[in-house]
């Protein structure tokens, strides 16, 4: 039986070519996909396309659209070997970690890609950018898939998707994993880094989650920070989780107004996660006084998690856990490979 690959078309750049009329862009119809990427018919894959009816930019993206994505992987997950998610670029990372974690006992390749410049356009890195994730999300080893996990592919480069931040809105390169190296780099080949790509713990029926709880919020600390205005935020209602972006290693003013603010939100409950604003390396609560204060008030050491994955993770978890002991439990562990 031949290989097949569904590609869901959602938005974004890539699918968008100019209106000769106006000059404006405009989605493209997916179903011809062939007239614009005439390479797609060399492939001896079976492909078939899904577009959204209504293609959206991806800074509308919401819950409810990883909601509808991870329907309709589930709705097809028999029927394909791999996926590919062509999506607008601005918000892919939270997209890939958010269905990293909503997609259980996953055993094939799902891989997002978008581009800089629009698929009709001379320049465009969207061919090669499909193209390439086509292969990857087809390639097999001894009949099972190399790379069975939720992935970014851009620019020559496969990450893991819960690892990338986007990085730059004007190159080609337009992603980073700062804190995991590339699970594949395409060339001349397509060389895949066997080691860092997570397998399949177990061959259950895949489980989706469609529910993810949308009470959380972030806070980047920054010198002079009002602590009123961190009242306002950790008092407002309904919160429920907050993931902290830091300085270096996980430190933070000391002043006890400030702390105080923390301990007594987190007393009453809320689920506060500690990461750094550095894109390398990883936070240590226990190397500086400063963190070492910090981490009394009970906020929660979230290691080398992207702001991304931190937000997408703390949504999943308050969603789908009873407790405030299960969420804090899990939101320390690596689910989907989101931690070192």
């Amino acid at each position: 039986m031949d290989t097949s690959v569904l590609v869901i078309y959602t938005g974004g750049t890539i699918g968008m070519k100019q209106n000769e009329k106006t000059g404006t862009l405009v989605p493209f119809d997916f179903a011809e996909i062939e007239k614009e990427v005439p390479e797609l018919k060399k492939f001896k894959y079976k492909l078939d396309t899904h577009s959204f009816k209504n293609p959206i930019d991806s800074s509308n993206v919401e819950p409810s659209f990883w909601a509808n994505l991870a329907t309709i992987i589930k709705n097809n997950y028999d029927l394909y070997d791999g996926f590919v998610i062509l999506h607008g670029t601005d918000t892919m990372s939270y997209s890939a970690s958010a269905l990293s974690f909503m997609l259980e006992n996953l055993n094939k390749p799902i891989i997002f890609t978008g581009s800089q410049l629009p698929i009709d356009s001379i320049r465009t890195d969207g061919k090669e950018n499909i193209l390439s994730a086509i292969e990857i999300a087809a390639s097999q080893c001894g009949g099972k898939p190399i790379v069975p996990e939720v992935c970014i592919f851009f620019e020559n480069k496969l990450f893991r998707g819960n690892r990338t931040t986007k990085h730059s809105a004007e190159n080609f390169n337009a992603f980073r994993s700062y804190n995991y190296p590339a699970l594949a780099e395409s060339g001349v080949e397509i060389k895949y880094n066997l080691p860092a790509i997570a397998k399949p713990k177990s061959h259950k029926v895949l489980k989706i989650y469609t529910e993810m709880d949308t009470s959380v919020t972030g806070l980047k600390i920054f010198p002079g920070i009002n602590c009123d205005f961190i009242d306002n935020i950790l008092n407002m209602k309904g919160l429920k989780g907050i993931v902290i972006e830091t300085f270096g290693s996980g430190n933070t003013p000391t002043s006890e107004k400030f702390l105080a603010k923390f301990k007594r939100a987190i007393d009453n409950g809320l689920i506060a996660l500690n990461i750094s604003q550095c894109q390398v390396g990883s936070v240590e609560m226990e190397r500086y006084e400063t963190g070492i204060l910090f981490k009394k008030t009970g906020v929660i050491c979230g290691r080398d998690m992207t702001f991304e994955a931190a937000i997408t993770k703390l949504s999943f978890l308050l969603a789908n856990n009873k407790t405030f002991t299960e969420v804090k439990d899990k939101i320390q562990k690596s689910l989907r490979g989101e931690i070192s």
